[in-house]
């Protein structure tokens, strides 16, 4: 297997609209080797999301297999599901998903409740995390007392809290504005770099700058680069 974090094998999604059957993914096999950076790139609606999903378990496969770091995602039962999300991956999604209630410090030490940790060190690990990601003067601060890209940094944090060595972002740029964006992608390039395997689903070309292999989807099959490109202009 050499060193692959992620084995992804003729996987299939289809959803029933009615008597129609949509093919999210359509056979989609790939492998992603430990501590890179893998953009997956689509349009709309190519698949990009159901994929991550299903990497992070967060839905299953119609058929086809999963294996993260050894362990087979699609045969685990809701338990061993939860332990695997809340012990190897951390997820940061476009809409940030934080607590609006919750300070960033709460928004960051809420996944170590579950795991049973106290309250001093989630505080602790909640200051050092905002440290790492810039933000150690807003750690008070509610979500609507921080623009979108103090928010997307809280949530990579509150991502990192159980130290996994598994993110997956889904468009994690998407709702940011330029320079907010790029602050972002550094953050991931250099978590990385940190020794985290990282998975992200985008269009934002920019991230090409940052991440270490590419990944092309269309109408739920991963393509090669020339017709992915060929695709797009037809479209454009």
């Amino acid at each position: 297997m050499g060193d692959n974090f992620v084995s992804v094998r003729d996987l299939y999604k289809i959803y029933k609209m009615g008597s129609t059957q949509v093919r999210a993914l359509n056979g989609v096999s790939l492998e992603i080797e430990r501590d890179t950076f893998t953009v997956l790139m689509g349009p709309s609606g190519s698949g990009k999301s159901t994929l991550l999903n299903m990497i992070g378990g967060l839905d299953w496969p119609t058929s086809g297999s999963i294996l993260v770091d050894g362990e087979q995602i699609d045969l685990m039962d809701e338990n061993q599901l939860a332990n695997y999300r809340r012990n190897k991956l951390g997820f940061i999604f476009q809409t940030f998903n934080l607590v609006s209630t919750m300070t960033a410090e709460a928004n960051i030490g809420f996944p170590l409740r579950f795991s049973g940790v106290k309250k001093v060190r989630r505080v602790e690990r909640a200051k050092e995390l905002m440290t790492q990601v810039g933000l150690e003067d807003r750690i008070g601060h509610k979500p609507t007392e921080l623009s979108g890209g103090q928010q997307q940094r809280v949530a990579v944090a509150r991502a990192l809290v159980n130290d996994p060595p598994l993110i997956l972002a889904d468009e994690p740029t998407g709702n940011l504005d330029t320079q907010s964006g790029v602050v972002i992608m550094q953050l991931l390039e250099q978590l990385c770099k940190a020794g985290k395997t990282i998975i992200v689903a985008s269009h934002d070309p920019r991230m090409f700058d940052y991440a270490t292999h590419r990944i092309n989807l269309l109408d739920g099959q991963v393509v090669s680069d020339a017709q992915y490109q060929e695709s797009i202009q037809h479209l454009g």
